[in-house]
């Protein structure tokens, strides 16, 4: 009998020349194992382009479905990785990251080490580690209008260049402050080190159960970062006053115009994402080495035991 089929997507940024080699190497290497590489209809059309070949290469959504993937092998930087999760969202296949970007905190293996870490995926020579994500539901009085998630985080920006926002931020179900703004930002520990990390947020590290909310240039005598309970839930509300619209931003992807009065909740989603990591290690290790942050002279603890 049969062994059933083996399906792994790979998601590449085929538009950039480097991306797209990988991109071909990878579907190669997964060919001569015997796996079926799975691509977007797009990605599939450039690889093919690319290699005329390729005779088993199977469509996202047409001969593939997301919960038959085993493994989803990620060639970029976080944002490709972002457009990953995005894909698969509630499937249990595990992402796997090389980069080929810049800091790449949320990838495992660099781009050097491309065929070994497919050979790793290949042999499921990988541990899972689960990260947990954010639901966002904008509400207008009692209706809401609008869901959706983020890994990183869930942002309220203002509409308008001209016009500030006016908020009210709310932890638990209580107010907590208000305030002009260019923005709020609730996060989660993985998107402690992305805009968070920029608007002057702590860096949470991952197995932390947290979440962030960092106000963005507010005008306020207490406008700190917050870090929060898991299980609380944030809320921004905009003043109906000011007349100031704005928009929510999930993960930098996904945008829906916030108009006056409108309330955004976060909380934890029950639905994490899942990263396969080759190098399971400390997150002061993964932290010194994507910032490059100066350790020289360090001795290390007296007692070692």
């Amino acid at each position: 009998m049969d062994a059933p089929a083996r399906y792994i997507l790979v998601v590449a940024h085929t538009g950039r020349q480097d991306s797209l080699e990988a991109g071909v190497q990878v579907c190669t290497q997964l060919i001569a194992a015997g796996v079926v590489p799975v691509l977007s209809e797009d990605e599939r059309r450039d690889v093919l382009a690319a290699n005329p070949s390729f005779d088993d290469v199977a469509v996202l959504g047409v001969d593939v479905q997301p919960n038959e993937l085993e493994l989803v092998i990620v060639l970029g930087g976080d944002g490709t990785i972002l457009r990953a999760a995005e894909l698969i969202r509630g499937c249990s296949a595990p992402l796997l990251g090389i980069n080929l970007g810049h800091v790449g905190f949320l990838a495992e293996s660099e781009r050097d080490d491309l065929a070994l870490a497919v050979a790793r995926g290949l042999a499921k020579d990988y541990e899972v580690e689960e990260r947990m994500t954010l639901s966002a539901r904008v509400k207008l009085g009692k209706e809401v209008v609008y869901e959706s998630w983020a890994l990183n985080e869930a942002t309220v920006e203002k509409a308008s260049r001209e016009r500030m926002l006016e908020v009210v931020i709310e932890v638990d179900g209580r107010p907590m402050s208000s305030f002009g703004c260019d923005g709020v930002v609730m996060s989660t520990p993985t998107g402690s080190t992305a805009y968070s990390f920029s608007a002057g947020g702590p860096v949470v590290w991952p197995g932390v159960a947290a979440l962030l909310l960092v106000p963005l240039s507010a005008h306020a005598l207490f406008a700190r970062p917050l870090v929060v309970d898991a299980d609380s839930s944030l809320a921004v509300e905009l003043l109906d006053r000011t007349g100031g619209a704005g928009i929510l931003w999930c993960d930098g992807r996904r945008a829906f115009d916030l108009p006056p009065g409108a309330r955004v909740v976060v909380r934890r989603s029950p639905i994490p994402v899942r990263l396969a990591r080759l190098h399971p290690g400390p997150f002061t290790d993964r932290l010194v080495h994507k910032f490059n942050l100066p350790v020289t002279g360090w001795r290390g603890p007296a007692d070692r035991d």
